[in-house]
């Protein structure tokens, strides 16, 4: 096998948990006009349907901004903006449906192809448009009537679900339609948030020019919590100097996903449309590919269970390797497994430590801490000590004990002191491997 060969099966393997996690739950994508018109466009469209085989339920929303001002230019039709939208007037309306029929078109062929030899090969998707989406006028604002532009008033969730439950990929435009028969121009943004609120999506997915939000290092934030997006929304629009001026794409998509969260959304994804694998990168791996919003942080600390065994072998597995840790069976760890406290993070173990008490003597043994050479820092091994001695009190213990043949300095450092073996509990004295010849440290609690 070469080292391309293992590499992929590497990563195969290493997504297996995201694939099983992802069947079922329903996602919703948006596609900005931009995005379809992206040379990259081919590719996302390969992942959608990759998606789809996995059993991922799709709902695709496409905005049309390019082509809509493309036409209007080409018309020689004004476009006035008010309050961040577009003023949709009778000319601008014609353009906007126009520009709506082509992107849409061009998604379905996109979403039709199935030649041999190719990514879509016997793909046999298929898509789903539809009156869905109930829209309202935005009315008058501020003396300026807004004519046929809109914004969503409900979703039929009951049609979509019936086909989603029939295996197909629902494909909504940023058009809406009145009980009066009129029509009306919503801000895909709009659609996409609403949809994925009135379904209950498991994630909201906004495909844009940018990766994601950077940090004042110009470093990629992989993880961002929804209030802390609104902030930086807040802190955008009171920058600009002309109230009137249109959002800019990441400070639009950033409103979106805090929107959706609010809405019930647990997760909402930033993600470049030109970044080829982007979309599979950021589903399927670990620290994925863009920025996450999300309601709460999704790394937790929780108590292990016996359907943990899998991964916790697999974490500790290579510091069992080196010699860092005492060797444990399946058979010791399914017996010992609710000892332990993890950090999940998507489903995934990255860490874990045990405490194996000794109450006639007061004392607590911390052992097998661990977590994933990935995600070194970022204080998770403190999350895990700190975990492991409020139980240790609550259990009524007085101090910790930890062996340790190559990580002495990471327990100095936090509190612990040099003690001897004869300070050991009874009856981990008479397990005391001599070969091994470890350290021993104690710890007040």
């Amino acid at each position: 096998m070469n080292d391309d060969t293992k590499q992929y099966v590497n990563w195969f393997r290493h997504s297996s948990p995201y694939i099983n996690a992802h069947r079922g739950n329903t996602f919703v994508l948006m596609l900005s006009g931009e995005s379809v018109a992206d040379p990259n466009f081919a590719n996302i469209v390969h992942d959608i349907a990759l998606l789809n085989s996995l059993g991922v339920r799709l709902v695709l929303v496409h905005g049309s901004r390019p082509q809509i001002r493309e036409r209007l230019q080409n018309r020689q039709v004004e476009s006035k903006l008010h309050h961040h939208l577009r003023v949709t007037d009778q000319a601008t309306l014609t353009c906007v449906i126009e520009a709506a029929a082509i992107v849409r078109a061009e998604i379905e062929a996109r979403l039709s192809l199935g030649l041999p030899n190719t990514p879509m090969a016997g793909s046999r998707i298929k898509v789903v448009s539809g009156n869905f989406v109930t829209a309202k006028p935005v009315g008058v604002l501020d003396g300026v009537d807004m004519a046929h532009t809109g914004q969503v008033r409900r979703l039929d969730s009951d049609g979509i679900r019936q086909q989603l439950d029939g295996g197909n990929i629902v494909l909504l435009s940023h058009l809406g339609y009145s009980p009066t028969g009129e029509l009306f121009n919503l801000a895909a943004e709009d659609v996409a948030t609403c949809t994925a609120s009135a379904l209950n999506a498991d994630k909201l997915i906004l495909l844009g020019s940018d990766r994601g939000v950077m940090d004042s290092s110009g470093e990629l934030r992989s993880e961002l919590l929804a209030r802390k997006a609104e902030r930086l929304v807040s802190q955008y629009l009171s920058s600009l100097d002309d109230p009137q001026q249109p959002h800019t794409e990441l400070s639009s998509h950033l409103q979106a996903a805090v929107n959706a969260c609010r809405g019930g959304v647990k997760r909402c994804h930033l993600i470049s449309y030109k970044e080829d694998g982007a979309l599979l990168g950021e589903l399927f791996t670990r620290d994925g590919s863009g920025t996450m919003v999300l309601q709460e942080s999704y790394e937790q600390l929780r108590q292990a269970s016996i359907e943990d065994v899998g991964a916790v072998l697999e974490l500790i597995q290579p510091l069992e390797q080196d010699g860092t840790l005492v060797r444990r069976s399946r058979e010791v760890l399914e017996n010992e497994i609710e000892r332990f406290t993890l950090i999940e993070r998507d489903g995934v173990v990255i860490g874990c430590a045990a405490l194996y008490p000794f109450p006639e003597e007061q004392m607590g043994e911390l052992a097998c801490v661990v977590v994933s050479a990935e995600y070194k820092g970022g204080a998770r091994g403190d999350k895990l000590l700190q975990a492991i001695q409020k139980q240790a009190r609550q259990q009524g213990l007085q101090q910790l004990f930890v062996l340790t043949t190559k990580t002495a300095h990471w327990f100095v450092e936090r509190g612990f002191s040099e003690g001897e073996v004869e300070q050991l509990p009874g009856e981990k004295k008479a397990l005391f491997n001599l070969q091994r010849n470890s350290k021993v440290f104690l710890q007040a609690l």
